[in-house]
């Protein structure tokens, strides 16, 4: 994967019609593990066919999962059952994905059989003792690299037993990796969150019959259960809805609407920071499909302003810091976000990178230890760099839509890690952007 891809965005312009942006990734991964330990045959609607979801995939295939496709966001999964799992024959390579890294890790330390999961460089750097700490609590073997990253070597141990863990930060990836464990430990599994986070892996077991319960920021789960195959249609990605709230939001004359967006309330902190900023979103046609809720959201231009940002709303809007700071840095006054430090430990570090690029186009961005202090002023152009990391690759082109001049930015060939189409549907809503 050496090829380089840079973005040149055209200043100025408006974002105008509707789209539907790709699924969601996160629930895309969750639909072929949980779909592969079922017992029966799983249809997946609206699978996210990008790398990451696709690293899932073939992991799962490499333990003797039969699926079919991704064709046209569809998937087939013969489910082997819970225990039905076979040794893989060599590392499991997960390339840019914590998500897969993480979860698998849960999962994998309870089978009878050793794995080995690897990554991409930014992913091999990225902090695992958040979860190879707890799942040794319960017993599990895990070898990681001397500074706790990946490569990781899971000896599986059929003993595992169920702990109870105060997660010291709030994160959907460690909390999901306990609960995948606690299914192949002995007694209960109990997860408690300092702060609400993405609460798709609890919905989805229980959409396949798995019993886990929650009360407050604990939830429960035991080895008793089991997973029976069903359909499930997975939303468009707000993640990916993001990059076009604020685009239309920044944009002179915008009016966007984009469809089947899931609205799951542990996922609409970049809505509620929006809203707060003035910003002029629309809730339409809601409805729930397969147990998560869906909704049309409507966009128009409008006048933002710079706010606190409510440390509540953080862990509801982790992955979409990067491009609130292209709307903090296009609102009238100052924005400060704090409470924020795990945008540090992403696949990049995600305050240092955009204050480094914000900086270069002329805004006034001051990154502090667990946040970014950004006053809204003009955005000019230059060079900027996205570190190989998607999200940042996206919001410096959205930001081209104020900018004085023109914007280039370098290493975006990650944006096929969970936006493959990004670059032709922003065109096709009116951003003038380029890729060589």
């Amino acid at each position: 994967m050496s090829k380089t891809i840079t973005f040149t965005v055209q200043p100025g312009g408006s974002l105008r019609g509707e789209i539907r942006v790709p699924s969601d990734k996160s629930m895309s991964h969750r639909s072929i593990m949980l779909g592969s330990l079922a017992e029966g045959v799983t249809h997946v609607k609206g699978f996210l066919n990008a790398e990451d979801a696709m690293s899932t995939l073939e992991a799962f295939r490499a333990m003797g999962v039969q699926i079919e496709g991704p064709v046209n966001g569809e998937v087939t999964i013969h489910g082997v059952g819970k225990h039905g799992l076979k040794a893989p024959q060599a590392p499991l390579y997960l390339g840019n994905s914590g998500t897969s890294m993480r979860l698998l890790s849960g999962l994998l330390a309870g089978q009878p059989f050793e794995s080995v999961l690897t990554g991409d460089k930014s992913l091999e750097s990225r902090p695992m003792r958040r979860v190879t700490l707890p799942l040794t609590l319960m017993g599990a073997e895990i070898e990681t690299q001397d500074n706790g990253t990946a490569p990781l070597r899971i000896k599986g141990n059929t003993h595992l037993q169920g702990i109870h863990y105060d997660m010291p930060i709030a994160s959907a990836q460690v909390k999901s990796c306990l609960l995948l464990a606690g299914m192949y430990a002995s007694g209960e599994t109990t997860v408690t969150e300092p702060a609400p986070t993405r609460d798709h892996t609890e919905r989805m077991l229980n959409g396949f019959g798995y019993p886990v319960s929650r009360a407050g920021s604990t939830a429960r789960i035991n080895n008793q259960g089991k997973l029976t195959a069903t359909h499930i249609d997975v939303p468009s990605d707000i993640s990916s809805a993001a990059f076009f709230l604020v685009g239309a939001s920044i944009a002179p004359d915008s009016d966007v609407t984009l469809q089947h967006v899931g609205i799951n309330p542990t996922r609409t902190g970049v809505i509620d920071i929006l809203r707060l900023m003035g910003a002029n979103i629309e809730v339409l046609n809601e409805r729930s499909v397969g147990g998560e809720p869906v909704a049309d959201l409507r966009v128009r231009s409008s006048k933002l302003h710079g706010i606190n940002i409510p440390e509540a709303l953080v862990p509801l809007a982790i992955d979409e810091f990067p491009v609130l700071f292209v709307a903090a840095a296009c609102a009238e006054g100052q924005t400060v976000l704090t409470g924020a430090k795990e945008l540090r430990v992403k696949e990049s570090d995600r305050i240092q990178v955009m204050a480094d690029g914000l900086q270069i186009l002329g805004v006034d961005a001051q990154p502090t230890e667990d946040g970014m202090v950004i006053q809204g002023g003009p955005i000019g152009g230059g060079r900027v760099e996205s570190h190989g990391d998607h999200r940042i690759a996206m919001s410096f082109s959205i930001a081209g839509l104020r900018a004085g001049a023109t914007i280039t930015i370098n290493d975006c060939a990650n944006v096929n890690t969970s936006f493959p189409e990004f670059g032709q549907l922003a065109r096709t809503l009116g951003l003038d952007l380029s890729s060589q």
